[in-house]
């Protein structure tokens, strides 16, 4: 007996080509449930600060500037262990003055750190 011998080609490998259509389409599909879950926690407030607590009304001690005085010397009577520039400043920063010249009978806050 003979061996039969059978020679053909091989099957040709087929290859997907892609269009750039098809190319779009995929990433498209592709990014979908990455746009979905952006989306989600978007809606969501993931993330969010939301202020929801009401603040208690902070009440602050006064001294009234007398005649003769300048913000220095309020500020070194204030606290005279502390620099009085560093008082001076939290002054003016607290009572929101436009320069460091107050007028007598002026009214300022004092800085908590400061009251006695």
């Amino acid at each position: 007996m003979t061996a039969l011998h059978i020679t053909g080609t091989p099957a040709p490998r087929l290859r997907l080509r892609l269009t750039r259509r098809g190319r779009v389409v995929l990433t498209t599909i592709a990014a979908l449930p990455l746009v979905a879950a952006i989306g989600a926690f978007a809606l969501l407030g993931g993330g969010s600060a939301i202020a929801t607590a009401q603040q208690a009304p902070v009440e602050f001690s006064y001294v009234t500037v007398q005649s003769g005085q300048s913000l220095w010397s309020v500020a070194s009577q204030l606290d005279s262990s502390a620099d009085t520039r560093d008082v001076i400043a939290d002054l003016v920063s607290l009572n929101q003055l436009p320069s460091s010249e107050v007028q007598p009978g002026q009214r300022l806050a004092v800085p908590i750190k400061y009251e006695h």
